[in-house]
């Protein structure tokens, strides 16, 4: 019998979380309705972190990719953001990423933070709960590509216990892997 939670679980999860300036930030799953914030937070990230997300750069915006992003299921997809407040409204500042890879019992991960909340944990929190999500998934581990010069990813990943390497001797990307049955 399957004891997965219900995506209903999935759903409703939410955190208020402090960041390490004080600043009180809810994070909770991404949702249908909030399509086009996640649109509109994705296409004004600043070039250089749309190119270490996407390992490149989309100057023109993100061409096609807004559906494929929100296509969430809490299973196989999942997707954390990340809000705050600003002038009354919600804002997103943050979003962590999984995708099942095909055939396989991983998932790959990916996680970006507004260049102006960077450096205050808030990455670090995204990605708890994306890997609390895939273990409770059944998922054995979790992987990211990434830029080799994409520091604050090595750093970010090091803290929360991925390995790393490069792959195949090219040194232009590395690969990083948490076994997520430890």
């Amino acid at each position: 019998m399957n004891m997965q939670p219900s995506d209903d679980v999935f759903a409703s999860e939410h955190w208020v979380e402090h960041l390490s300036d004080g600043t009180a930030v809810l994070i909770r799953p991404l949702r249908a309705q909030d399509h086009e914030r996640d649109k509109r937070f994705m296409g004004a990230l600043n070039y250089e972190v749309r190119r270490f997300r996407f390992l490149a750069g989309f100057s023109g915006g993100l061409p096609n990719m807004a559906v494929q992003l929100m296509d969430v299921d809490y299973r196989e997809r999942m997707a954390y953001v990340a809000l705050t407040h600003k002038a009354g409204q919600l804002c997103q500042i943050g979003v962590s990423r999984y995708a099942a890879i095909p055939g396989s019992s991983n998932c790959e991960c990916a996680v970006a933070v507004c260049e102006h909340w960077q450096r205050k944990g808030l990455g670090r929190l995204l990605m708890a709960h994306l890997i609390d999500a895939a273990r409770r998934n059944g998922y054995q581990h979790m992987v990211s590509r990434d830029l080799s010069n994409n520091y604050a990813m090595h750093r970010l990943v090091k803290t929360l216990g991925f390995t790393s390497r490069y792959i195949g001797g090219d040194v232009t990307e590395i690969f990083h892997e948490l076994d997520l049955q430890k």
